[in-house]
């Protein structure tokens, strides 16, 4: 029976950080992976700083998912009060990114990140952490 409940838990969990992450790809105008993926040319060090703040901005969004997945998991009634509460946070984490972008008007984030601002990547970084703990917490209230 516990066998069971992890495989269908894991069984939905996986596709849910996928759809989690595509989504979070999708509301970007840069290419993540692509970023990521060019991060290891040492020669070029504007890559490697955009890597890094990548990094850091989808990080944060995998943590902040994960720590909302794990209160969904822990507090929800079935895998559909799951879904619907990681949906939620997976929305929730995606306004935060766009009203960083508008309440931040110095700093434009879908420029910065991919030309290497670290530390727009860590702040990103933190606001999505945040917004995952806030999350999981809303969700056991």
């Amino acid at each position: 029976m516990y066998l069971m409940n992890f495989l269908m838990y894991l069984g939905v969990t996986i596709p849910l950080m996928i759809i989690s992450m595509a989504l979070f790809s999708l509301t970007t105008p840069y290419k993540e992976f692509k970023i990521l993926a060019d991060g290891d040319d040492l020669d070029n060090l504007r890559k490697v700083s955009a890597a890094k703040a990548v990094a850091f901005d989808l990080g944060g969004k995998v943590l902040g998912t994960a720590i909302l997945l794990a209160s969904a998991i822990y507090h929800s009634i079935d895998l559909w009060d799951m879904v619907v509460w990681t949906m939620t946070g997976t929305i929730s984490l995606i306004i935060v990114y766009w009203l960083f972008e508008l309440l931040t008007p110095a700093i434009k984030v879908r420029q910065e990140i991919p030309n290497g601002n670290i530390g727009v990547g860590f702040f990103s970084f933190c606001l999505s952490v945040a917004t995952g703990v806030l999350m999981a917490s809303l969700i056991s209230y």
